[in-house]
């Protein structure tokens, strides 16, 4: 079983999704941003889906019964303040029943300066129901040197227990953070929408989108 899925390696409408997000005539439309990027969500959570465990349900209908599968267990969705909200609004739409979890952090000012190498992650904020035999799929619309994704697995894990399965889920990766995640986190499965090849030297996603939280929410001081 393959550990990275890429939604744009086929054509789909995702692709139209994708140039809303980066266009940035269409990025004067908040609203479209944030439509855009739940849409996102809502399809990569169902193709997540397709690798969660079933179990068999004979469903009584008006006319007779049907068998059918079931999800017995919802997923914790995690996610990372502030940007991650439109996105995990998509994968709450497809798992209504899921816990969540959240961290709140950020990169430490003037570490990027050094590139990916120097990036340093500060944490203020974590709070997670119990994570221990569960399945947790941990949502940050962007992977760039992939330090807060890792920095969040395990403040959470410390805190709610070592999850069964781990996902992890953007929308632009750069290749240098998949291959960091993939390093620090072996057993996690990757899912993105689109990855782009490099970071500049303050470590941000070349062509990427921009900020997505200033985006979504509006410039921060």
């Amino acid at each position: 079983m393959s550990k990275l899925f890429v939604l744009s390696e086929q054509a789909s409408i995702a692709h139209h999704y994708l140039t809303d997000l980066r266009s940035v005539e269409r990025q004067q439309d908040r609203r479209l941003f944030w439509d855009s990027m739940e849409r996102l969500g809502f399809l990569l959570a169902y193709e997540l889906s397709k690798q969660l465990n079933y179990e068999q349900a004979t469903v009584k209908t008006p006319l007779g019964t049907k068998e059918h599968y079931r999800l017995p267990d919802a997923p914790v969705l995690g996610v990372i303040l502030r940007a991650a909200i439109p996105l995990y609004e998509g994968f709450r739409r497809m798992f209504p029943e899921a816990d969540t979890a959240f961290v709140g952090e950020y990169r430490k000012e003037g570490s990027e300066a050094g590139g990916a190498e120097g990036v340093e992650i500060e944490q203020f904020y974590t709070t997670t129901p119990a994570l221990e035999g569960r399945t947790l799929i941990l949502i940050d619309p962007m992977l760039a040197s992939g330090k807060s994704i890792v920095t969040a697995y395990r403040a959470l894990a410390a805190k709610g227990g070592e999850p069964q399965a781990l996902h992890i889920v953007s929308v632009i990766a750069a290749r240098q953070g998949i291959e960091y995640v993939q390093q620090q986190l072996p057993s996690a499965r990757c899912w993105v929408a689109d990855i782009d090849p490099a970071l500049n030297q303050k470590a941000y996603i070349v062509p990427g989108l921009g900020d997505a939280g200033d985006l979504a929410f509006g410039e921060k001081l």
